[in-house]
Formats: C-alpha cells, sequence, structure tokens
C-alpha cells in the first residue's frame, strides 16, 4: 500500500535534497501555491529531527503540502539546535513567500524522551540535548504554539490521524534506523503508558549472550537489528574475513545493496536481521493486539530487500504455532515507502492539535516573535 494521504489530496513529495546540505528541499509537485498560502494564516508546520538532519514540511488546514526544507542536524547542544529549527523554519517559510504570522502552530517530533507536557526533551543521547524546554524555547523565539513529542510517536499519531495503515483505528509503527522504537495508537489513541515507555520495543532482549547495547543490556533487538548494528556485524564479518562485495565505508545500506547484488556474507546479515524483525512484530502484536503493524526508518528504504526476510521470518512463525498464524495475517504488514515522511507530517499532526487548544501564557513574558 501506498502512504500517501488518502481523501485530503496530499501529493507524493519529490525528493529532498542530500541531508548533509543546507539546501532547500523543493517545494512539492502539485502543492498549494504561495499565493494560496499566502492568503492562509493557518499555515501547520512540522518537524522532524533527526541524528543527521532537521525537516520541516509546511501543510495548509487540509492537510496539503506547501514546501519542504532539509537543512543538517549538526553538533552542539539543545540551545543550538533551537537555533537551527528557527532557521530551519524561516528558510521554509522564505520558500513560498509567507511569515512566521501565517503559522498557526508547530509540531516536532523528536528522537529521545520527551515530557509532552511539559513540552521538555528530557533525554536525547543521539543529539546531546538533556533536560531541554524546546517548548518553551521555541514560543518565545517564534510566538507562535508548539507541540513536543517522541518523533516515532508522533509519526504513529500522524499515520492513523491522516487514515493510513487501511484507516484502523489499533496499529503500530515500528521505525528501524539508528535505533529502534515503536508508536502505538489504541482505540484511536496515541498510547505512551503512564511513564512514556510504550513501545521501546528496542530494549526488549533477544540474545540474553548477544552484543551490548547502549542501553546497558546485552542482546537487545536494537543491537541485533538497527542500522547501526546491522553495520558493526558487517564490519566485523570483513575483518574476520576477506569474500565480501560489501562497499566501505560499510552502513547498512551499503549491506543491503550488496545483498540484493547476491554477496553471501550481506545475505546471511539480512535473512538475521528479518527474522529479529519478525521476532518484534510478533511481541508487538501479542502485546498490544494490533491489527496493522507499519514499518518504516532508514533501514527499510532498502524496500523488498528488507522486507522479503521479515515476511520469511513470520512465515517461520506462523509454520511453528496455530496461535501465530491467527495473530500476524498476511496483511498485517506494510512498508513505509521511501518518500512518505511520516516523521514531518506526525509534526503537522501534533502541530493541528496545538492549534486548536486554549492559548497558554507566552513563555517568560517574552512579546509576540512572528515576523
Amino acid at each position: 500500500m501506498t502512504i500517501d494521504a488518502r481523501g485530503v489530496a496530499t501529493p507524493t513529495m519529490a525528493a529532498a535534497t542530500d541531508a548533509g546540505t543546507a539546501e532547500a528541499a523543493t517545494a512539492v509537485a502539485g502543492a498549494t501555491t504561495p499565493e494560496a498560502a499566502e492568503s492562509s494564516p493557518t499555515l501547520l508546520a512540522g518537524v522532524d529531527v533527526g541524528g543527521s538532519k532537521i525537516a520541516i514540511l509546511l501543510a495548509d488546514p487540509a492537510l496539503r503540502a506547501v514546501a519542504r526544507h532539509v537543512v543538517p542536524t549538526g553538533s552542539g547542544d539543545g540551545v543550538d539546535g533551537v537555533r537551527r529549527i528557527v532557521a530551519a523554519l524561516d528558510a521554509t517559510l522564505e520558500q513560498v513567500g509567507v511569515t512566521r504570522r501565517d503559522v498557526a502552530a508547530m509540531g516536532i517530533g523528536v528522537p529521545g524522551r520527551v515530557d509532552p507536557e511539559a513540552g521538555t526533551v528530557t533525554l536525547a543521547v543521539n543529539l546531546g540535548w538533556h533536560a531541554l524546554p524546546l517548548r518553551d524555547e521555541l514560543e518565545a523565539v517564534l510566538g507562535i504554539p508548539v507541540g513536543v513529542e517522541n518523533d516515532v510517536r508522533a509519526a504513529a499519531a500522524g499515520l492513523h490521524a491522516r487514515g493510513e495503515a487501511g484507516g484502523v483505528d489499533n496499529l503500530a509503527y515500528l521505525a528501524i534506523g539508528t535505533g529502534i522504537s515503536a508508536g502505538v495508537v489504541l482505540d484511536g489513541r496515541l498510547f505512551r503508558g503512564p511513564r512514556g515507555l510504550a513501545g521501546e520495543i528496542g530494549h526488549v532482549v533477544l540474545e540474553p549472550n548477544g552484543p551490548a547495547c547502549r542501553c546497558g543490556l546485552d542482546g537487545c533487538l536494537e543491537a541485533l537489528a538497527s542500522g547501526r548494528a546491522i553495520a558493526e556485524a558487517a564490519a566485523l564479518r570483513i575483518e574476520q574475513g576477506p569474500g565480501s562485495t560489501i562497499e566501505e565505508p560499510v552502513t547498512a545500506r551499503s549491506v543491503y545493496r550488496a545483498a540484493a547484488a547476491g554477496d553471501a556474507v550481506a545475505g546471511r546479515l539480512v535473512e538475521r536481521t528479518g527474522r529479529y524483525v519478525a521476532r518484534a512484530i510478533h511481541a508487538l502484536v501479542m502485546t498490544y493486539d494490533v491489527p496493522r503493524v507499519v514499518l518504516g526508518g532508514g533501514v527499510t528504504r532498502a524496500g523488498t530487500v528488507f522486507l522479503d526476510p521479515v515476511t520469511r521470518g513470520l512465515d517461520e512463525l506462523r509454520a511453528a504455532s496455530a496461535l501465530a498464524r491467527e495473530a500476524l495475517p498476511v496483511d498485517l504488514v506494510e512498508l513505509l515507502p521511501p518518500d512518505a515522511d511520516a516523521g514531518a507530517w506526525g509534526g503537522v499532526i501534533l502541530a493541528r492539535d496545538v492549534a486548536t487548544r486554549p492559548a497558554r501564557p507566552s513563555p517568560r513574558g517574552v512579546p509576540d516573535g512572528r515576523r
């Protein structure tokens, strides 16, 4: 299934510029015109903060894309991150000739531990952010309402709100990239759990004697099947003996590319990864009873080379257990296309929710920062 907006005429995104550049990505073919955007005071800004890039997506109230812009995340503390987000938003607005006054709200997805009620990033290891009052900092500068959420949970809520994933009210979005995490929607509502740990399946132990995970345990799913784990395992295999065509520097992308070309070492790693992902899907279904699991994240962009081993892993589970056959129907899993932009669209949906909430006092008494 192609994950484009259904019933809201959202166009397919053109490919963005390389995350390593600060060049603007293209305005979207078929998007609303700058003139239409300029007449609307209700634009929604979705922000997807990643380890390597910050993507900004502007949409109108009908959820039609207006413009997209990508800049490198860069290195630095939270203060520098705030500056980069502000600069990226202003550059996106400039693309279509509008200003901050045309933005109704902003929603931001951040990879890490987030307190959505306080608008605080409590810990984002890959970004180097700790105890960052991101919402208040941005609202003080921009003068617009801001919502903050974990990036994968924002993406899951966005998929549901836009009628994706078959229009079901119960789903899990499993993101496999540098790390692994899931966002869960139950009965039409994003489920976080009382401590915000729902969906943290990347830190479920699958192999007790497996490689060390950054969380401190051994053999976690993230230490076995994330992009970082795939690259590290491939580098170790190459070091142990020649005979592989995996290109260097070794990345998950180069491993999947080699597997597609028939490399035996890469093929074994890809098959192993697929079976770990299948076990994670099984665990999500058995824990939350969701009828749909959507797969996304950087590793999944390998397409069928990624998905086929996952499907084989699910088939093995079905063959071994009548319960698994019932729990894992053949239409359970959907793969996001590379241009789905689930994180940024999740930010747009968060912005829409924030825009409808009662206004809060401006943080620290700072005047409206719109211009």
